[in-house]
């Protein structure tokens, strides 16, 4: 395997800390790395280093003779002045970049629905991140590092850039480095994980779920005085081996060795425990919306929508930028009054909303940390039954990582991710018995998301989560709605549901009225079952026979891309021959699933 780019005794400092001390690391072709690590600990000095954008103190970085390196920063350095198409190609002519697949396939997936020539100033951010990801993806290089390369993208973004990246870099092709908190995405792409922490980098085999597993080892034999990290981590297994993220399929998951480290770690969460303790703090009232909608200017941005949460629910809400989601938000927590139909809300119910914005500490900022904390209360009740134990403020704030030395730190010294953290505990500190997290994941570490999903294990409410972040939506929800054409639709196979749906949704446009019936139809709650007790037996039936089938064209669509993959890339004729084969696959399967669908609404 070709070495593409090393590094040598790496030393960097800043004036009240040593970054890192004498790392030495390497990229070989097929290499694609995922950087995890705590927030300052130096990730993106790494990366910044072996770009070759930031000069190290000590040692050296060496590129092979002939390799181009790409990089994709974190901040937004887009030209205002230039049109979409000159941020991406340049000044190149159109029949040159036309003819080349790749590229075509790249203004495809991150740029189908933006103004080819309209100008680059009228993005959002979102739209402007896309355009950075097509500009970097359509040039000729060997190596690519990748700083947050996810922000301000959505879901269906997020999978086409990691089936891109699958389809670019195959094995013994290429070098991939990235740093991102979106564990999902480290697990679907990366085949090393780079973990930086203590001046050092630490190299792990496999993706973000193997690396945990792989930190718990490491942690047991070496009995680590870090014992809060250990626990999160094999907490965090303890959920990768019960949900899809798993991917149990890959063998570079050591399922049964996982099993064998938390065969003795009980269940995340205790679902009726918490359930109970929810309908005791909220009553069997929650928020009902009844044939709700809202319209403006005119136009109905959210059609009706009949949906009646229940104490304890833990939902994910799914849907493309404007699709509606803050307005289905608006409308739980009141902020949204319905143009039709109406909302019906508990007589106990008290919704906290965590936005985008940090509106809640504007009044604090010169405030330390620890005084702001104790102002609201003098303990709280962390945990929930039999595992509920009394925390003071700074023990609290310990937990979501702060050091005692940042107690005493003014808010408006605080980093991002510092302010996402204190934040979230204002919020849960004024006890709400209904949680709205729109984006909760900007601006932390794969560790603070863990210590996150930790806390909300105990809290007992009503979750409603708005997040890009796959695996944190699949980690703290138990089921999954999409807005789609306007419409609330239920997700019972999650967030691969919903991005099947997208793209059926884009490749026949001109049935988007028919979809649309069809999602209102679907919208929740499904109407009672009005089969007879014959061919209500007679449907669950078929749906058993249904979910087998789909089990047995799920692996064998797995085995045949990974087939593909270990195929002679040069037998062009072989090559077609398997990916016909894998669309037919994909075409039973969604038949099958579209069937599936259609006799679960009968049965209701």
């Amino acid at each position: 395997m070709a070495h593409l780019l090393g590094a040598e005794a790496l030393h960097l400092e800043f004036p009240t800390k040593v970054v890192f001390d004498r790392v030495s690391l390497g990229i070989d072709e097929g290499d694609r790395i995922g950087v995890v690590g705590r927030n300052g600990d130096g990730k993106s000095s790494l990366l910044a280093m072996l770009a070759g954008r930031l000069e190290p103190d000590g040692g050296r970085v060496t590129v092979r003779g002939g390799v181009r390196v790409g990089v994709l920063d974190q901040a937004d350095t887009l030209d205002d002045a230039l049109t979409v198409r000159e941020a991406v190609v340049g000044d190149r002519p159109d029949h040159e970049w036309a003819g080349d697949a790749r590229t075509r396939d790249v203004i495809a997936g991150l740029l189908g629905d933006l103004s080819w020539d309209g100008p680059i100033a009228g993005l959002s951010g979102g739209q402007r991140r896309r355009v950075s990801l097509a500009a970097l993806l359509v040039g000729d290089h060997d190596v690519i590092f990748l700083d947050e390369p996810t922000n301000h993208l959505d879901v269906e973004a997020i999978a086409w850039l990691a089936e891109h990246i699958k389809r670019r870099w195959p094995a013994n092709q290429g070098g991939l480095l990235v740093v991102t908190h979106d564990r999902w995405f480290l697990d679907e792409v990366c085949n090393t994980t780079w973990e930086v922490h203590d001046r050092i980098v630490e190299p792990f085999e496999g993706g973000y779920a193997a690396y945990i597993l792989q930190r718990v080892e490491r942690d047991r034999q070496a009995a680590v005085i870090e014992q809060r990290r250990q626990n999160l981590a094999r907490k965090e297994l303890a959920w990768l081996r019960r949900g899809a993220p798993a991917r149990t399929s890959k063998p570079k998951f050591r399922i049964d060795a996982a099993n064998v480290l938390i065969a003795d770690v009980p269940e995340i969460r205790d679902a009726t425990e918490l359930r109970s303790l929810a309908v005791s703090r909220l009553g069997k009232d929650v928020v009902d919306l009844l044939d709700a909608a809202v319209s403006y200017d005119g136009r109905e941005v959210l059609h009706p929508v009949e949906w009646r949460i229940a104490p304890g629910e833990r939902t994910g809400i799914l849907g493309v930028n404007g699709a509606g989601k803050s307005t289905l938000l608006g409308l739980v927590a009141g902020d949204v009054e319905p143009t039709a139909g109406r909302v019906k809300r508990g007589k106990t119910v008290k919704v906290a909303t965590l936005t985008q914005r940090l509106d809640e500490l504007e009044e604090h900022l010169d405030d330390p940390v620890r005084v702001v904390i104790s102002r609201l209360r003098t303990t709280y009740t962390f945990g929930s039954g039999s595992k509920a134990q009394e925390l003071t403020p700074g023990q609290l704030l310990e937990s979501m990582g702060f050091q005692s030395a940042q107690l005493s730190t003014p808010v408006k010294d605080l980093s991002g991710g510092q302010k996402r953290r204190l934040q979230l505990l204002l919020i849960l500190l004024e006890q709400p018995n209904v949680l709205i997290l729109d984006e909760p994941t900007n601006d932390l570490d794969t560790d603070m998301l863990a210590a996150i999903e930790d806390l909300l294990d105990s809290w007992p409410g009503t979750l409603l989560v708005v997040s890009h972040d796959r695996y944190f939506i699949e980690r703290v929800t138990d089921q999954q709605y999409a807005i789609l054409g306007g419409h609330l639709r239920h997700l019972p196979g999650g967030v691969d549901e919903y991005l099947r749906l997208r793209e059926r949704e884009k490749s026949a446009p001109a049935a988007t009225s028919k979809a649309t019936d069809a999602a209102a139809a679907a919208s929740v709650p499904s109407p009672a079952s009005a089969l007879s007790g014959q061919e209500l037996r007679a449907a669950q039936k078929e749906v058993a026979a249904l979910e087998r089938r789909l089990e047995k064209l799920e692996g064998q669509i797995a085995a045949a891309r990974t087939a593909l993959a270990d195929h002679d890339q040069s037998d062009y004729v072989g090559l077609g021959a398997e990916m016909a084969r894998i669309g037919e696959l994909e075409k039973e399967r969604d038949g099958v699933e579209e069937r599936w669908f259609e006799v679960t609404e009968q049965i209701g």
